[in-house]
């Protein structure tokens, strides 16, 4: 079995599912690649021999944003700094004392400017629901910010990827998933160049905060 014959296997309910779970698992707090899950379902709904839609991809991709970011608001307004200590023990590496800190930092100044540009950004995007529970943020102010950055995010990133998706396929006929996989690729690095911004920014905040990450850490 070639892998267009493997791709057309893919029942595309499956697809919109698997979307919506795996960033709405994200969206609460959990450390799941929710982008490149995104991407891949518009790089599927690209492929003009496939039944899957680039409309409801980008709809699931927003639902399980918005849905996901919501649960994690309540969870984070009911367990309060309990689930960061949870999530600093059960994900260290994502969760540690500075990137908390910095996350703190960077919600409490911006509020639901954080949450909506916050999607847009790896790290931000596992806090954004959890942190503005914890903060509490009224949630008639977090709700929009929420769902409108859910849904540019979604449907900015589908439709981006298909358009140059469906472009790639027309342009490079039977090279199409070379073209595909050199956007992808391309993808990949702008991601790595802005973590590595990120997490730039997360060391310079905790070098001149040492004391607000002693404080998290004594947290547990």
């Amino acid at each position: 079995m070639n892998v267009d014959h493997l791709l057309m296997s893919i029942p595309p309910l499956l697809v919109y599912v698997v979307v919506a779970v795996v960033i709405g698992l994200e969206s609460l707090g959990i450390p799941l690649p929710g982008e490149v899950t995104l991407v891949a379902a518009a790089i599927l709904s690209a492929h003009d021999q496939l039944d899957v839609s680039p409309l409801w991809v980008a709809v699931a991709g927003a639902a399980g944003a918005i849905v996901g970011d919501s649960i994690g608001y309540e969870i984070g307004h009911h367990y309060g700094r309990r689930l960061l200590v949870w999530l600093r023990r059960r994900f260290p590496r994502h969760f540690g004392a500075k990137q908390i800190a910095y996350a703190e930092h960077v919600f409490t100044r911006h509020g639901i400017w954080a949450v909506f540009f916050g999607r847009f950004v790896a790290l931000l995007r596992i806090f954004a629901g959890p942190l503005s529970g914890i903060l509490r943020l009224p949630y008639h102010r977090f709700l929009p910010a929420n769902a409108a950055g859910g849904i540019v995010w979604a449907f900015g990133t589908t439709y981006g990827v298909y358009v140059l998706g469906t472009a790639a396929e027309h342009w490079l006929k039977a090279f199409a998933w070379v073209g595909l996989a050199v956007f992808v690729l391309g993808g990949l690095l702008a991601s790595t160049v802005m973590g590595r911004r990120i997490r730039r920014a997360v060391d310079d905040y905790a070098a001149a905060h040492p004391d607000k990450v002693a404080e998290i850490e004594a947290q547990g």
